[in-house]
């Protein structure tokens, strides 16, 4: 080997270890993985226009981190959508975390158990307790990734922004009584970030196929009501931002019109952006300036959040 070329090896080698530590995949649990059960079944990953996952059978969160330089400190939890049934994990998943580091945001993508496959022992519970699991996780671990503990949000994409509000609604500041010390943190994100969500399973403007996916046929009324997002807003809810396409004709508009206003009605700030055009399943709009006009709004709203923590 030509003595000249060993520093450029060296450094192409650095380089490597340096993209691999900024990026890197972790599963949610420590064992066995709770309510769940083994139907020797295997994860389904299909690569057409987009990556889309089926039949999550190990939860897992894949951490895209920013350079320390230019880090604001803000992580973002990404929850990609797909009904219930399959998780578009590129387009509304690690296409959303790159972005978040182009901005100096950690981006954090959570490949969450899906209800519909028999996997779990109460399907319904599964992805909320992922995702609180998630928020824990990266808690737990904020020091070693240069992110503030108090800085850590939640988004999703249509039924992932489902997912995301319930985790807004639902959470708790730690469990003193787990012997796992990443359940003794906080599951409560600092703030929601809510994509042409479902909201509601109530009549009359539910997405019914979310709520059978997650509840079944048959729902029991309490679980309509508590999966409900805008009935379960309370005074700690965190602030949220919300951006919807006018002419969705899969969720409609009122979906996010119902969960601005419940956030307005207890005095939560909350941003609401409805466009005119972008219909469903938009995610960057890269090919459409109008749409992807969103981004540049939740980018400041971001920095907005960061002032007022700071």
């Amino acid at each position: 080997m030509n003595k000249s070329s060993i520093p450029i090896i060296f450094f192409l080698l650095l380089t490597y270890i340096f993209v691999e530590a900024q990026e890197f995949t972790i599963p949610l649990y420590n064992g066995p993985v709770p309510n769940s059960k083994n139907t020797g079944q295997a994860e389904i990953i299909e690569k057409n226009e987009i990556i889309s996952i089926r039949n999550v059978q190990v939860p897992e969160i894949a951490v895209y981190l920013p350079a320390r330089k230019f880090a604001t400190g803000q992580a973002v939890i990404i929850c990609p959508g797909g009904g219930y049934h399959i998780l578009c994990y590129d387009y509304e998943g690690t296409d959303i975390a790159r972005y978040f580091n182009s901005i100096g945001i950690a981006g954090i993508v959570l490949k969450y158990r899906l209800p519909i496959y028999g996997n779990t022992l109460e399907p319904h519970k599964a992805p909320l307790m992922d995702a609180q699991r998630a928020i824990r996780l990266v808690r737990s671990n904020s020091s070693a990734w240069n992110i503030d503990p108090g800085k850590i949000g939640i988004m999703g994409f249509s039924a992932g922004g489902h997912l995301a509000s319930c985790t807004g609604t639902h959470f708790d500041y730690g469990r003193n009584d787990s012997d796992d010390p990443v359940e003794r943190i906080s599951c409560r994100p600092d703030f929601m970030i809510l994509v042409y969500p479902v909201i509601t399973f109530s009549d009359p403007v539910a997405h019914r196929g979310s709520r059978e996916a997650l509840l079944g046929k048959n729902a029991d009324p309490e679980l309509v009501k508590y999966y409900s997002s805008e009935l379960q807003v309370q005074k700690d809810t965190p602030q949220a931002f919300l951006v919807h396409g006018d002419n969705d004709s899969v969720v409609p508009v009122s979906h996010s019109l119902l969960m601005y206003q419940a956030l307005h009605n207890r005095k939560i700030p909350a941003e609401l952006h409805i466009i005119t055009e972008g219909e469903h399943g938009f995610g960057l709009a890269v090919d459409n300036d109008h749409p992807a006009a969103w981004t540049n709004n939740l980018e400041q709203w971001l920095k907005w959040l960061n002032r007022n923590r700071n």
